[in-house]
Protein backbone atom coordinates (compact mmCIF):
# COMPACT_ATOMS: atom_id res chain seq x y z
CA UNK A 1 0.00 0.00 0.00
CA UNK A 2 1.43 3.32 -1.05
CA UNK A 3 1.38 6.15 1.54
CA UNK A 4 0.17 9.51 0.31
CA UNK A 5 1.74 12.68 1.60
CA UNK A 6 -0.82 14.83 3.37
CA UNK A 7 -1.16 18.31 1.90
CA UNK A 8 -2.44 21.10 4.14
CA UNK A 9 -4.06 23.99 2.27
CA UNK A 10 -2.43 27.40 2.73
CA UNK A 11 -4.07 29.60 5.35
CA UNK A 12 -5.46 26.69 7.34
CA UNK A 13 -5.21 27.26 11.09
CA UNK A 14 -4.59 24.52 13.63
CA UNK A 15 -7.72 23.35 15.40
CA UNK A 16 -6.27 24.02 18.85
CA UNK A 17 -4.53 27.25 17.89
CA UNK A 18 -0.86 28.05 17.81
CA UNK A 19 1.32 27.57 20.85
CA UNK A 20 2.00 30.96 22.38
CA UNK A 21 5.35 31.83 23.97
CA UNK A 22 8.41 29.69 24.42
CA UNK A 23 7.70 26.15 25.59
CA UNK A 24 9.96 25.02 28.40
CA UNK A 25 11.71 21.80 27.47
CA UNK A 26 11.16 18.82 29.72
CA UNK A 27 14.84 18.85 30.67
CA UNK A 28 14.70 22.54 31.60
CA UNK A 29 11.72 21.73 33.83
CA UNK A 30 13.84 19.02 35.53
CA UNK A 31 16.67 21.51 36.10
CA UNK A 32 14.28 24.15 37.47
CA UNK A 33 12.83 21.68 39.96
CA UNK A 34 16.29 20.42 40.98
CA UNK A 35 17.41 24.00 41.64
CA UNK A 36 14.61 24.32 44.21
CA UNK A 37 15.79 21.38 46.34
CA UNK A 38 17.21 22.86 49.56
CA UNK A 39 20.65 21.99 50.92
CA UNK A 40 20.57 18.79 52.96
CA UNK A 41 17.45 17.49 51.19
CA UNK A 42 17.00 15.16 48.21
CA UNK A 43 14.41 14.11 45.67
CA UNK A 44 14.24 10.86 43.70
CA UNK A 45 14.26 10.53 39.92
CA UNK A 46 10.74 9.12 40.09
CA UNK A 47 9.53 11.90 42.34
CA UNK A 48 10.78 14.50 39.85
CA UNK A 49 9.14 12.62 36.97
CA UNK A 50 5.81 12.53 38.82
CA UNK A 51 5.94 16.22 39.77
CA UNK A 52 6.55 17.10 36.13
CA UNK A 53 3.31 15.41 35.19
CA UNK A 54 5.09 12.28 33.95
CA UNK A 55 6.41 14.14 30.88
CA UNK A 56 9.55 12.06 31.42
CA UNK A 57 10.22 8.65 32.91
CA UNK A 58 12.46 8.42 35.98
CA UNK A 59 15.20 7.06 33.70
CA UNK A 60 14.86 10.09 31.41
CA UNK A 61 15.14 12.36 34.45
CA UNK A 62 18.43 10.57 35.18
CA UNK A 63 19.63 11.27 31.65
CA UNK A 64 18.65 14.91 32.03
CA UNK A 65 20.60 15.16 35.29
CA UNK A 66 23.56 13.42 33.66
CA UNK A 67 23.91 16.33 31.25
CA UNK A 68 22.78 19.19 33.44
CA UNK A 69 24.35 22.64 33.21
CA UNK A 70 26.54 24.16 35.89
CA UNK A 71 24.65 25.48 38.87
CA UNK A 72 22.14 22.63 39.00
CA UNK A 73 22.53 20.64 42.23
CA UNK A 74 22.53 17.24 40.49
CA UNK A 75 23.83 15.53 43.61
CA UNK A 76 20.50 16.14 45.40
CA UNK A 77 18.67 13.69 43.12
CA UNK A 78 18.98 10.05 44.19
CA UNK A 79 17.45 6.71 43.23
CA UNK A 80 14.26 5.25 44.72
CA UNK A 81 16.13 3.33 47.42
CA UNK A 82 18.02 6.42 48.61
CA UNK A 83 21.23 5.42 46.88
CA UNK A 84 23.60 7.27 44.59
CA UNK A 85 23.46 6.17 40.98
CA UNK A 86 26.46 8.18 39.81
CA UNK A 87 29.29 5.86 40.88
CA UNK A 88 29.33 4.13 37.48
CA UNK A 89 29.73 7.32 35.47
CA UNK A 90 33.18 7.51 33.89
CA UNK A 91 33.68 11.26 34.38
CA UNK A 92 32.95 11.22 38.14
CA UNK A 93 35.04 9.70 40.87
CA UNK A 94 33.14 7.07 42.87
CA UNK A 95 31.68 8.59 46.02
CA UNK A 96 31.48 12.17 44.68
CA UNK A 97 27.71 12.42 45.11
CA UNK A 98 27.86 10.98 48.63
CA UNK A 99 30.65 13.39 49.57
CA UNK A 100 28.66 16.39 48.30
CA UNK A 101 25.57 15.28 50.22
CA UNK A 102 27.59 14.58 53.38
CA UNK A 103 28.97 18.12 53.16
CA UNK A 104 25.35 19.31 53.32
CA UNK A 105 24.67 17.26 56.46
CA UNK A 106 23.12 14.15 54.92
CA UNK A 107 24.04 10.96 56.76
CA UNK A 108 24.32 7.61 55.02
CA UNK A 109 23.60 4.14 56.37
CA UNK A 110 26.27 1.42 56.30
CA UNK A 111 24.84 0.20 52.96
CA UNK A 112 25.50 3.68 51.44
CA UNK A 113 21.83 4.64 51.21
CA UNK A 114 20.18 7.57 52.93
CA UNK A 115 16.92 7.64 54.86
CA UNK A 116 14.38 9.07 52.41
CA UNK A 117 11.87 9.57 55.23
CA UNK A 118 14.31 12.01 56.83
CA UNK A 119 15.91 13.67 53.80
CA UNK A 120 13.27 13.62 51.04
CA UNK A 121 12.11 17.10 50.05
CA UNK A 122 8.46 17.45 49.14
CA UNK A 123 7.79 20.82 47.53
CA UNK A 124 4.74 22.75 48.70
CA UNK A 125 1.63 22.32 46.57
CA UNK A 126 1.23 24.90 43.77
CA UNK A 127 -1.60 26.73 45.58
CA UNK A 128 0.61 27.31 48.64
CA UNK A 129 3.55 28.70 46.65
CA UNK A 130 3.64 32.44 46.75
CA UNK A 131 0.36 32.73 48.60
CA UNK A 132 -0.09 35.65 50.92
CA UNK A 133 -1.32 33.45 53.73
CA UNK A 134 -1.35 35.23 57.08
CA UNK A 135 0.97 33.72 59.63
CA UNK A 136 -1.09 32.61 62.65
CA UNK A 137 -0.61 34.69 65.77
CA UNK A 138 -0.72 33.28 69.29
CA UNK A 139 -4.36 34.39 69.61
CA UNK A 140 -5.39 32.78 66.27
CA UNK A 141 -3.69 29.52 67.24
CA UNK A 142 -5.47 29.53 70.61
CA UNK A 143 -8.84 30.20 68.95
CA UNK A 144 -8.27 27.41 66.47
CA UNK A 145 -7.51 24.97 69.29
CA UNK A 146 -10.56 26.11 71.32
CA UNK A 147 -8.57 27.64 74.20
CA UNK A 148 -9.84 30.90 75.68
CA UNK A 149 -7.38 33.76 75.29
CA UNK A 150 -8.81 36.20 77.85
Amino acid sequence: MKMRKRIIPAGLVRVHGEVQGARVSAWEAVYAMARRIPRGKVMTYGQLATLLGSRLSPRAVGWAMHGCPRGVPWHRVVNASGGCSTDRLPHLRPGTQRALLRAEGVRFRPDDTLDLAAYRWIPPPPAARGSSRVKPTKRRRARASGVATR
